[in-house]
């Protein structure tokens, strides 16, 4: 396994077809982001509030929960809310990692239940508006060739998916990801904050959460983390791949519950979900956060986590994350 392809093959897309029924009736839904506003699990959330509307009989509450990049609400849905049948969480391809390498504590994947998903993100690699660096190549070559003078920054601590992404472009360089100057944030929305007010140089982002970002003005994609060029509002933002750089990163994101959610009150959820799949309105608001059609649920998602975190731990004893 190549440590630089870990995201290859991650954006599938199911076809699920939508249940009989209109609507679920989950009593005073709620969608927990858990770290601060602005980041990628706030743009999770605000999928589901959106897209699942039409589909449960209340609108979902967005509420946040920050603490150890998903930590703090991870063992909250483990110990005091394992059966709470209104709250689902938001997760990401970095909330497995975590798991993988022991940062959530004592719980594994198996501890909760994986109920849907929002779609596939891709990492980007992002810069002030007036940074120096115009394009990927100016980057690479200040960290190939002086590691020291670029300060990266993300929302996640060393070993998380954030930090996965900048030891990635350092590996590029031929240098050691550990030397890498990166300050770590709990949360996107943190982490931006520190960029726009000159803390860090670059940030480790997804391009999802950049769509209102990039409107206004103040910041600058150098590379998308994708295969292939994005669509619309990505379409003039190249790839590292395409600007010589063979780099990806694909990420999932999704919702779970509590591991002792009743088989029945998860199905309620399970069933909003596959009914907002089938419809366009759907889609329009996944391509409208910057999210490719990834649309699985239930059984299906669970499947494919079982399938994620084994390749995670693979990807992770690599990096020396775990033994």
């Amino acid at each position: 396994m190549r440590f630089a392809r870990i995201g290859t093959a991650l954006a599938v897309t199911m076809s699920i077809a939508a249940p009989a029924l209109a609507q679920s009736d989950i009593r005073k839904p709620e969608c927990v982001a858990p770290a601060n506003p602005g980041g990628g699990f706030d743009l999770t959330c605000r999928v589901a509030q959106k897209g699942l509307d039409p589909h449960v009989d209340a609108p979902i509450q967005v509420t946040f929960m920050p603490g150890g990049i998903g930590a703090v609400a991870y063992n909250m849905f483990n110990t005091t809310r394992t059966d709470d049948a209104s709250a689902i969480v938001a997760f990401s391809t970095g909330s497995l990692l975590n798991i993988v390498t022991g940062k959530y504590g004592e719980f594994t994947e198996d501890d909760v239940r994986w109920v849907g998903t929002a779609g596939a993100d891709f990492g980007a690699v992002v810069v002030r508006s007036d940074s120096e660096y115009q394009d990927l190549a100016g980057l690479m070559e200040d960290l190939g060739g002086d590691l020291s003078s670029v300060v990266v920054g993300a929302g996640g601590s060393v070993g998380s998916q954030d930090w996965m992404k900048g030891a990635l472009l350092v590996r590029e360089t031929g240098a050691s990801p550990m030397d890498m100057r990166y300050v770590a944030f709990d949360g996107g929305g943190d982490a931006i904050a520190a960029l726009l007010g000159g803390s860090i140089e670059v940030y480790m982002g997804d391009v999802g959460e950049m769509v209102s970002h990039l409107e206004s003005g103040q910041m600058r994609i150098l590379a998308v983390m994708s295969p292939e060029r994005l669509d619309e509002p990505f379409a003039e933002i190249p790839t590292a791949i395409e600007q010589g750089f063979d780099l990806e990163w694909t990420i999932m994101r999704g919702f779970y519950m509590g591991g002792e959610v009743s088989d029945a009150d998860y199905q309620k959820w399970v069933d909003a979900f596959e009914a907002a799949y089938a419809t366009p309105e759907w889609a329009e608001i996944q391509k409208a956060q910057g999210l490719l059609p990834l649309n699985l649920a239930g059984e299906a998602l669970e499947q494919s986590i079982d399938e994620r975190v084994a390749r995670l731990r693979g990807i992770a004893t690599e990096a020396g994350l775990i033994n």
